[in-house]
């Protein structure tokens, strides 16, 4: 067979019946695996969903301010045990079977989350849909670099590097516009009706594997409770730690302790199972390693940032779920428009340049926000913005490839599970540190502040003054008003002073991420199945 009848990239004896040139697959593989992505969404969405509406779900189930964190941490925990299980599972029942379990599960745990009367009940069907909709997470990474051939990834990659990165960039718009047009429980039943076309396309469509029943009967139950005792715990001290004040609070010391004799007997299982829950090999392999990485990196800017701008926001601007959600939607729209350049370049450039571009327009991105006060919005945040968009996509297109492209067929489903764990991770992990940097350096600024404000400072003085003859012409105790008004002013300014010491600290993680890039090696070839058939 001429190259021209074969531009798929496939060995000429094993080009499907009816592939599509332009995608080298067939209509069904492909309509199959876009239905597997448009359930990815879902399942990634439902993560941020609920971010910029937690007051009307707090108010709608009588929960206090301590207990609604967790309608979005029991998601998280829940869903971070899965995404690395879903690998054996994918082996041992098939892609489709678990798949289609997954979407119908899901959209059942969302009815359930919106018929929550209660934060009991809304913690347990968070932490289920969360957990089922794992399983669609890595499934997708997985297909896609084990059904397409080589040649294609720089279209498929994109595709699903957009996905990944805008479902949770626009989920507090989403949630925000749902809950300000109808009600919070919208945030959920959203989810019905396209899940229950994913089930049914994924029923009819997706056929791209065999079960393998026989792993079943060697499964690692030991290793799968070690596994969740490990990332439960984990998730639950990076999600709490900031706001109990770490390893002084006896609960998340406890935690703490179960997560390390967790990860000792996972270790021990995963390397002496004859079935392990996640065989961690793929690690051996520097590129996979160094991008576990870069996800882990990406994570902090994906999922830090998300939350990162809308705190600043909400508590210095005022804004409320809706003209948040329109302030950040900038970032997914700029998403959208360069994933087709991304991959373009992907065919043009080395992987570890566009890395390193990507990494320093986070860096630069970032840098630019060091400089924030307290009368930014939607302007003075539209060219960070602009740059965080464009360098997700920039980073995600390699990354996935390099990571996953160079791997045996073999490793692919257990591989994509830990590569998107790290991603997850790096989310936490961001959070955790974003939420300690502002509560630790808001207490630094407070102390400096009050002294520049203390008696005995002409400015503050003056100013304090001024403030006292303007409220005492409008209301009887103005001297009292004119103080909280000058107490409220500092807090504010030394809050605007704690992002930007965030900002920092992101600034330098970044430009050190790019460094790193230029350590790992150029696939020359791919190993034979790492993406053909």
């Amino acid at each position: 067979m001429s190259k021209s009848a074969n531009p798929a990239g496939y060995p000429a004896s094993d080009v499907p019946p009816g592939t599509l040139a332009w995608i080298g697959v067939t209509p069904r593989q492909l309509a199959g695996f876009l239905t597997m992505v448009f359930g990815m969404f879902m399942a990634i969405l439902d993560i941020q969903i609920v971010s910029a509406s937690l007051a009307e779900i707090q108010a709608g189930i009588s929960a206090s301010s301590d207990e609604i964190p967790w309608v979005q941490t029991a998601y998280l925990i829940a869903e971070v045990v899965m995404i690395p299980l879903s690998g054996f599972l994918a082996r041992a029942l098939s892609t489709r079977v678990l798949f289609l379990s997954a979407a119908i599960g899901f959209t059942a745990a969302s009815v359930l989350c919106a018929t929550a009367t209660s934060i009991d009940q809304m913690i347990i069907y968070r932490a289920l849909q969360g957990f089922i909709g794992g399983g669609m997470i890595p499934s997708v990474f997985a297909v896609a670099f084990s059904v397409f051939p080589p040649s294609k990834r720089n279209i498929v990659s994109p595709m699903i590097g957009l996905i990944a990165t805008l479902a949770p960039t626009i989920g507090p718009t989403v949630g925000g516009y749902l809950s300000d047009a109808y009600s919070w429980h919208w945030l959920f039943l959203v989810n019905v009706v396209p899940g229950i076309l994913v089930a049914i396309g994924v029923y009819f469509l997706v056929d791209f594997d065999k079960p393998d029943y026989s792993l079943l009967d060697r499964f690692d139950y030991v290793g799968l409770i070690a596994m969740a005792l490990m990332l439960g715990s984990l998730e639950y001290v990076l999600e709490e730690g900031p706001r109990y004040d770490w390893l002084d609070d006896q609960t998340i010391a406890t935690f703490a302790v179960v997560g390390v004799f967790g990860a000792l007997v996972f270790f021990w299982r995963a390397f002496t199972a004859d079935e392990p829950i996640v065989e961690l090999r793929a690690f051996r392999d520097r590129n996979f390693a160094f991008g576990s990485f870069f996800s882990f990196t990406m994570g902090i800017g994906l999922y830090g940032l998300t939350y990162l701008y809308p705190i600043f926001l909400a508590q210095v601007r005022g804004y409320d779920a809706l003209m948040i959600g329109e302030t950040m939607f900038v970032t997914g729209i700029v998403m959208f428009l360069t994933a087709p350049i991304s991959g373009r370049l992907a065919s043009l450039l080395d992987a570890r340049v566009m890395m390193l571009i990507g990494f320093c327009g986070f860096a630069v991105g970032t840098y630019i926000t060091t400089n924030i006060t307290s009368d930014w919005d939607f302007y003075e945040l539209l060219l960070p913005q602009f740059l965080r968009g464009a360098s997700l996509m920039m980073c995600m297109v390699p990354i996935n490839n390099l990571s996953l492209g160079t791997l045996p067929k073999e490793q692919l489903k257990n591989a994509s599970g830990l590569f998107n764990l790290t991603r997850n991770l790096g989310g936490a992990f961001g959070l955790a540190m974003i939420n300690t940097i502002l509560n630790k350096r808001l207490d630094l600024h407070l102390e400096r502040l009050h002294e520049s404000v203390s008696w005995g400072h002409a400015v503050a003085e003056s100013q304090l003054a001024s403030m006292q003859q303007s409220m005492s012409q409008i209301m009887p105790d103005g001297d009292l008003a004119a103080l909280k008004q000058l107490a409220m002013l500092v807090r504010n300014q030394a809050n605007v002073l704690s992002f930007a010491d965030v900002f920092l600290v992101l600034t330098l993680l970044f430009a050190t991420a790019g460094i790193f890039t230029l350590m790992m090696h150029k696939p020359s070839t791919l190993p034979a199945g790492a993406g053909g058939h």
